[in-house]
């Protein structure tokens, strides 16, 4: 999602960003005092997935590359951050502690652990970190040991979310997964261990060849591993990956919309079962606290800065997102400048497009006073329709119906049309 710190393989195009990142005082101003997070992006991986279309690399397509230097030059991208949100009198040196940090990938796990904790050392020295901060990161069951959890302990890392996908060995093997089923659940009670007391499974539905099924025997390995937190997406299969290509020449089926949609109920009514709740359309927690609180900073118009190659970073309404590949971002940095390929300004009617977009998908609902007229008018024929709940007219917040989570593409239109 290019709104987010996530990173994709294909960048937007924009305008040039200013070579030293500069943002405007204006900008900095109405930066001050609104949630603020970092998103670091580790680009490496040992093999890649063939449904994956973010901005990754194997070691062969790095000759040269180095993973041992990587976290200094993340570190030249932090002090670049901190001297650009320095520079507006309204700031001051009063940046906002950071609330979450977010590690993705990539496989981040692929980096020694010590090495992720110098960027968090970095990040605490530049802008210094909120007393209840979360810091995650994302893993892939085979990268990591229990002498790893320790170790990203030790780092100060709270919270970890691991790579499961699937527990049916053709589902996986269609992904290119290369983790054993079992191990994901492995992984789980090794981090509880290491007292990581919030831990996400990542599951994916919809794949080439899985049945109803395999997606509940996915779900009941996930749900019997105990983690407080699990993220089920649909598959989407984007174009220029692997797995593209092979769905285009008819080597394997499409997903299907009717069965996706029906894995979605499967999804929610035994997580539901199982005392999860759902607090965003695609994630489920145990309890309050167990919600990825970075993610939700993306979803509530917040700010963030994504540090790697081809991160995107948001404050104030002002987009940008670095060069896409590692040599050319190191170099940029190396020379003093910023890695920014390109930026954009939200205007208003921009922003509240996504404001919608993004903030009908959280179970806390969209203030309808955040609407305009005629949007609020649309709201009893959502509700008619069953798509958002009844009570939402008086509470005054458009909450999702299960239905409406299905639709949620359709209930955006609605809302903006």
């Amino acid at each position: 999602m290019p709104h987010t710190g996530v990173v994709p393989s294909a960048l937007p195009t924009g305008d040039p960003a200013p070579p030293d990142g500069r943002l405007s005082r204006t900008t900095l101003d109405a930066a001050y005092g609104v949630t603020f997070g970092a998103y670091v992006h580790v680009p490496f991986c040992e093999t890649r997935c063939g449904y994956c279309d973010f901005n990754t690399y194997t070691a062969p397509e790095l000759p040269g590359v180095s993973r041992g230097t990587y976290a200094d030059t993340v570190l030249a991208e932090v002090r670049l951050a901190a001297d650009v949100l320095r520079s507006g009198d309204a700031l001051g040196g009063r940046i906002p502690p950071l609330t979450s940090i977010f590690f993705g990938g990539g496989t981040p796990t692929l980096l020694p652990a010590e090495h992720l904790g110098v960027i968090i050392a970095e990040l605490r020295d530049q802008f210094g970190l909120a007393p209840d901060i979360e810091i995650t990161t994302e893993a892939n069951p085979e990268t990591v040991t229990p002498g790893y959890f320790d170790r990203l302990r030790a780092a100060g890392f709270t919270r970890v979310s691991l790579g499961m996908q699937s527990a049916v060995p053709k589902v996986l093997a269609v992904l290119d997964r290369r983790h054993r089923p079992g191990r994901p659940e492995e992984a789980v009670a090794e981090a509880r261990a290491a007292g990581f007391e919030h831990v996400n499974l990542d599951l994916i539905y919809g794949a080439p060849y899985e049945t109803d099924d395999d997606w509940q025997r996915s779900l009941e390995s996930a749900i019997g591993a105990e983690p407080d937190h699990i993220s089920a997406y649909a598959l989407v299969v984007e174009a220029g990956t692997a797995m593209y290509r092979q769905v285009e020449s008819g080597i394997i089926p499409a997903p299907d919309d009717d069965a996706m949609a029906d894995r979605y109920v499967m999804a929610d009514e035994l997580l539901t079962a199982a005392g999860f709740e759902w607090y965003e359309v695609s994630n489920w927690a145990r309890t309050p606290s167990a919600a990825c609180r970075h993610n939700e900073l993306y979803w509530s118009d917040a700010n963030w800065w994504g540090f790697g190659p081809g991160a995107h970073s948001h404050v104030s309404g002002v987009r940008w997102w670095n060069v896409k590949h590692p040599t050319r971002y190191a170099a940029l940095l190396d020379g003093g400048g910023s890695p920014a390929a390109g930026r954009e300004t939200l205007d208003p009617a921009a922003r509240y497009t996504e404001k919608i977009m993004l903030g009908v998908r959280m179970r806390a609902g969209l203030p309808t006073y955040e609407l305009t007229a005629q949007a609020r008018r649309s709201l009893p024929q959502l509700a008619s329709w069953g798509l958002i709940e009844h009570d939402s007219l008086r509470a005054e917040q458009v909450v999702l119906t299960q239905r409406g989570r299905l639709m949620a593409d359709a209930v955006v239109r609605e809302l903006l049309a």
